[in-house]
């Protein structure tokens, strides 16, 4: 198996596991007993595959409130995420977390939160320690458009900066937050990247949504990056509503001709086109990585329900 076509088989194999996963999520969502707030990650699963799989075992990564597509791809366990989506002890944040709290510290994935910003100086943070136990481990904050607009992003860039710290600052630019488009929030001639450029750090935009060329670009760009702060800026779209199991396209404040646009780009078909083409897959390696993957995402939901929900007295043990 050639390095390229490996590469394509994990990008595969990590967007179906949070495509399917998300999509099973949405149809169960309905029987009200995940109760907690969802944001699902269906149509962003490419740049979250790319950026993992540059990603070592003992790099550190911390998420914001779409954070199913992280914590999959840094390896947290499918079980774990469901058993926390239906309220269980075996969830895990002990089933009290709920979907934007989602942590697997034994895989290094630190944690995502519901407030906007609130990750990104605990990141920080911790990149500030690996730097002082002089570790070789990084840092990756993810964190969505509208964080930019946030105070503590900058204060938490210019820190970054100062100390020269372990970290990379990966945006998923989905061009929206909740209904406002990034036009109505920010002014049009201002790029994000930009703006991270000027406070002194590395900063590149990817000017790609083809899963493997974004793996290819970070690849790039972080091997001649020496353990220093770096931001890199990816265009991406949601197909779901902001949050919730639905779609939402019938409310109109995305244009049609953009949902099409962006649809046409789906990062699975566009991995899978290429892929078959360049005859680096083959379809039944597609059709038994689905099997597989919706063969555990199956059992997961069986063995989520049949669990218990955390007592009320054991809350002081956790919190």
């Amino acid at each position: 198996m050639s390095l390229k076509n490996s590469i394509i088989t994990k990008l595969l194999e990590e967007m179906y596991l949070v495509r399917m996963t998300d999509t099973h999520i949405s149809e169960k969502y309905s029987e009200q007993k995940m109760r907690c707030p969802i944001h699902l990650s269906i149509g962003q699963e490419g740049p979250s595959a790319a950026m993992n799989l540059n990603l070592k075992k003992d790099d550190l990564s911390i998420s914001y409130h779409r954070s199913h597509a992280h914590y999959l791809n840094k390896g947290g366990s499918l079980k774990k995420l469901i058993a926390e989506l239906y309220g269980k002890k075996t969830g895990c944040s002990k089933g009290v977390g709920g979907s934007m709290h989602l942590i697997d510290l034994k895989k290094n994935f630190l944690g995502s939160t519901a407030i906007v910003s609130n990750s990104i100086p605990v990141g920080v943070g911790y990149a500030f320690s690996r730097k002082l136990k002089k570790s070789n481990s990084r840092v990756c904050i993810f964190l969505g458009d509208a964080s930019t607009e946030e105070g503590v992003f900058y204060e938490s860039v210019n820190f970054a900066a100062l100390k020269n710290l372990p970290v990379i600052f990966f945006c998923e630019n989905n061009k929206y937050s909740v209904y406002s488009n990034l036009d109505k929030r920010q002014p049009k001639f201002r790029k994000i990247f930009k703006m991270v450029k000027s406070l002194g750090v590395e900063s590149y935009k990817i000017n790609s949504f083809k899963p493997l060329e974004i793996y290819s670009f970070i690849r790039k760009k972080l091997k001649k990056n020496l353990k220093k702060p770096i931001f890199f800026e990816v265009d991406t779209y949601r197909y779901y509503e902001h949050c919730g199991p639905n779609l939402d396209d019938n409310l109109n404040y995305r244009p049609k001709k953009e949902v099409r646009l962006w649809k046409g780009r789906d990062p699975i078909k566009l991995t899978e086109k290429y892929g078959l083409k360049k005859n680096l897959i083959n379809q039944d390696l597609i059709n038994n990585i689905k099997k597989k993957i919706k063969k555990n995402i199956i059992k997961s939901f069986i063995e989520a329900e049949k669990d218990k929900p955390l007592k009320f007295k054991s809350l002081n043990k956790i919190l």
